[in-house]
């Protein structure tokens, strides 16, 4: 577990955000909609894109659409998003995901992913339930909704962790949170623009 924390950190140094993307279920079953999104990607990832992830989803067909991009492209630092059971999470184990991140902190199912062997990210927002993972060993945590947080969370107290920043943020964000700490921050809806991904992204992959 613990190389695996340190080559997810090491992918945080080299790129200090996350695309997430969450799949409309007509990706799944539109041949057209889900070629227009992976040459979308093909374009994004071709300007150095390191880290993804993908929303679960119940769907039947969630499986071979992430699995597609992990064929495709074997050197992203690609996981899944808001995992909040044990199916959401033996799905992203039977791709072998890099990592999975709760949308909240669940104690039990962070402790099944421990037993895994498997890196699960917790989302947190409250001084307790983060003192309550760093309690059972968890480096890497996500503060989430990044902007009704709990006031008394000051990450510069915790020298260990690795903290990431979500809710609402778009690449303009990057540099203030990296100033606040955070090692990196995730890109949810403000990563696409008319079912596009934002060009400000491109732009910051080709400067740096």
């Amino acid at each position: 577990m613990n190389t695996k924390k340190e080559a997810f950190s090491e992918f945080l140094k080299k790129e200090p955000f996350f695309l997430l993307i969450k799949p409309a279920d007509n990706i799944y079953s539109n041949t057209s909609i889900r070629n227009a999104f992976f040459e979308e990607l093909e374009s994004i990832v071709k300007l150095g894109l390191k880290n993804i992830e993908i929303s679960w989803s119940k769907n039947v067909d969630w499986l071979d659409f992430v699995s597609e991009i992990k064929i495709k492209y074997p050197k992203i630092n690609l996981g899944s998003a808001s995992i909040v059971n044990q199916q959401s999470l033996e799905d992203s184990l039977k791709i072998g995901l890099n990592f999975s991140m709760m949308k909240f902190w669940d104690k039990d199912l962070f402790i099944y992913a421990k037993s895994k062997n498997y890196l699960l990210i917790p989302g947190i927002k409250n001084l307790k339930d983060l003192e309550e993972a760093i309690n059972l060993n968890c480096k890497i945590i996500k503060i989430y909704p990044i902007k009704i947080k709990d006031s008394s969370i000051d990450i510069l107290n915790f020298k260990n962790i690795d903290f990431i920043a979500a809710g609402g943020l778009s690449i303009n964000d990057v540099k203030t949170y990296k100033s606040l700490g955070f090692k990196a921050i995730v890109i949810g809806d403000k990563g696409i623009i008319n079912k596009k991904f934002d060009p400000k992204i491109s732009e910051f992959l080709k400067n740096n």
